[in-house]
């Protein structure tokens, strides 16, 4: 941590619980919605890969109660 960030840590921990406990729940939410976007395009581009694979006919499509059954014997 830097010193800032040290600053504003001493000064959360002087607040009373119920202050704390709303700064850091605004905090991870601030965290969750960065981390969204970012899964959510990843998401996007591996899709988007999987279906151009797909139509070049380089991996074949199996149907979802074999895929099912690969995915409950891991």
């Amino acid at each position: 941590m830097n010193a800032h960030v040290e600053h504003l840590l001493d000064e959360a921990l002087t607040l009373p619980t119920d202050e704390r406990s709303a700064l850091v729940a605004a905090l991870l939410v601030s965290l969750e919605g960065t981390d969204d976007a970012q899964v959510a395009d990843a998401w996007r581009v591996e899709i988007a890969r999987r279906r151009a694979a797909l139509h070049a006919g380089a991996v074949t499509a199996v149907p979802w109660a074999e895929a099912r059954a690969r995915l409950t014997a891991l």
